[in-house]
């Protein structure tokens, strides 16, 4: 759902390259019916979306990568210390107090609402990380 919603942030830009990972994915499986759903109601397309496992190379071409939660920044550092320095918080950086620094929950095997709260939390948070990026960028 990131993915794709910072996608199409950036749609355009030559200067962007976005992906994404998961530090415990079950790799090539589709989105969820849900998240799926809910992008195409907002215009955005995941019909060639599959899981995959974060690995060394997308971190080493990375300039900045952003983890959902607490715990999925801890096991970046665990499985790859030597880039942690580039690992942030997808709330990190958002100017609404409520949401900073809070993990975004992980709404997989919930109703359609647990997945609209993420939705629109992620609505939230994004912007503000497109804004850093661009402000830090080498």
């Amino acid at each position: 759902m990131a993915e794709a919603l910072f996608r199409d942030l950036v749609k355009g830009r030559t200067d962007y390259k976005v992906g994404s990972a998961g530090v415990a994915a079950a790799p090539g499986l589709p989105a969820s019916k849900h998240t799926t759903a809910l992008l195409k109601e907002h215009g955005l397309d995941l019909a060639n979306f599959q899981s995959r496992m974060l690995e060394r190379p997308d971190l080493e071409s990375a300039t900045h990568v952003f983890a959902m939660s607490s715990h999925h920044i801890a096991a970046i550092a665990d499985e790859f210390p030597d880039h942690v320095d580039k690992v942030y918080l997808v709330s990190e950086f958002t100017p609404e107090d409520a949401l900073r620094g809070k993990d975004v929950s992980d709404p997989f095997g919930q109703g359609r609402g647990a997945y609209e709260e993420t939705l629109a939390d992620l609505e939230k948070m994004l912007p503000s990380l497109l804004a850093y990026i661009d402000k830090t960028a080498k």
